[in-house]
């Protein structure tokens, strides 16, 4: 009687998850993430790209699944697209070294383009730069802005960090907690004050 609970239970739990999922997006297993610990740490490090941002883009992109093909044609663990691939040089997406310091590479390249603003960046690694400057932020798009709230979350960004007159960050945490520090973080912050 014991088994048949535990397997309800667990028949429950997988239509919970299966049907749980907004439309549109991709569902991935979570494979084997510490098989690409080498190659991301080395792309993080080539590329001045804090290694738990590349964990959090991989993790939301392909759930470390280096054959994983989205239905719009992104490919491997970072999801390239073919003309982003190319663009970088990438010979084979599915490669996971290749497709992780391209990735890396592309992401560095747009935290530069929009100063260091991670939300933007994100956004832009999901949607296109485009999209990003003809909405002048995150677009509207609900799968943008969940892929946006879902890399920060799995990278654990704060969800304010705010630069106050005096050089001080107040940080407001995720479970509410606000630390006042006066040491710059990766995230961008808002001004505030004169």
């Amino acid at each position: 009687m014991a088994r048949y609970w535990a397997q309800a239970i667990l028949l429950g739990v997988t239509v919970a998850v299966t049907t749980a999922a907004p439309a549109g997006a991709q569902t991935y297993k979570l494979a084997d993430h510490h098989a690409y610990s080498r190659e991301i740490a080395e792309a993080a490090a080539r590329h001045a790209v804090p290694e738990r941002l590349v964990w959090a883009v991989i993790r939301a992109e392909s759930g470390f699944d280096p054959r994983a093909v989205s239905r719009q044609g992104a490919r491997g663990l970072m999801q390239l697209m073919p003309e982003t691939a190319a663009m970088l040089g990438v010979r084979d997406a599915f490669n996971p070294r290749e497709n992780i310091d391209a990735g890396v590479r592309h992401l560095r390249a747009l935290i530069e383009r929009f100063r260091n603003d991670l939300r933007l960046a994100i956004a832009a690694y999901n949607a296109g730069e485009r999209a990003v400057a003809v909405y002048g932020g995150v677009p509207p798009y609900p799968e943008t802005r969940e892929y946006v709230t879902q890399v920060l979350r799995f990278y654990g960004a704060p969800i304010e960090l705010v630069e106050l007159p005096s050089g001080v960050y107040r940080i407001t945490q995720r479970d509410g907690t606000v630390v006042y520090t006066n040491i710059p973080h990766a995230y961008r912050p808002h001004r505030t004050g004169g």
